[in-house]
């Protein structure tokens, strides 16, 4: 089962990826095109590269951060560069393909944007599947720790309510004085012996 560890590895070898295919793609974009801009005025393709290297540059960058925060803010902000990151691959790959000619001199370097950009393609895609199912696990912890309060507080409250103190109860017992004592009984019959005895009855 895929853990949260496992996914967040896999974040950062694909951000540190996105990196390296950023600065490679900014560093052969220039290249190109300072050749393209000898020879002819520049075209949208010959700077296509180096926008689009930026994208996998903040792609990579918003990927490390998501990997150490972990917070909703940062998961949306790093979908959305994955976005701008794929986005930006495409467009370059479609620009460099309608430029490209085997017979000119870049053609080296615009197969090797071409490359870059659709390696940073599949980065950004799979650096957005994990971003989500990064979230869902973050969500799914967040509902059981949640789960797991609730649930203890219930006990602690069960187990104050169930607890009751009671007082003892101090009742004095006066001899003589109670319904039913035997000395009260016995002394009101000598009494009324006594009676008897004195009138003749």
């Amino acid at each position: 089962m895929c853990t949260s560890s496992h996914i967040i590895g896999s974040l950062l070898v694909l951000s540190v990826l996105e990196i390296g295919l950023g600065v490679s793609s900014v560093a052969v974009g220039a290249v190109s095109f300072s050749l393209a801009f000898a020879k002819h005025p520049p075209q949208l393709g010959d700077y296509s590269p180096v926008w689009s290297g930026v994208c996998f540059l903040l792609c990579g960058a918003c990927g490390i951060l998501c990997a150490k925060k972990k917070s909703g803010l940062v998961m949306i902000l790093f979908s959305a560069c994955c976005i701008c990151g794929l986005i930006g691959g495409i467009l370059n790959f479609q620009f460099l393909r309608a430029l490209t000619k085997k017979s000119t001199a870049l053609y080296p370097l615009h197969l090797t944007s071409m490359s870059l950009a659709c390696i940073g393609i599949g980065g950004c895609t799979l650096s957005s599947w994990l971003t989500c199912r990064l979230a869902s696990y973050e969500q799914r912890r967040m509902f059981s720790e949640r789960e797991h309060s609730l649930h203890h507080s219930h006990e602690m409250a069960e187990k104050q309510t169930g607890v009751y103190f009671t007082k003892p109860s101090f009742q004095p017992t006066l001899s003589g004085t109670l319904s039913g004592n035997p000395s009260r009984d016995q002394g009101s019959e000598r009494q009324h012996e006594q009676w008897r005895t004195s009138f003749n009855l």
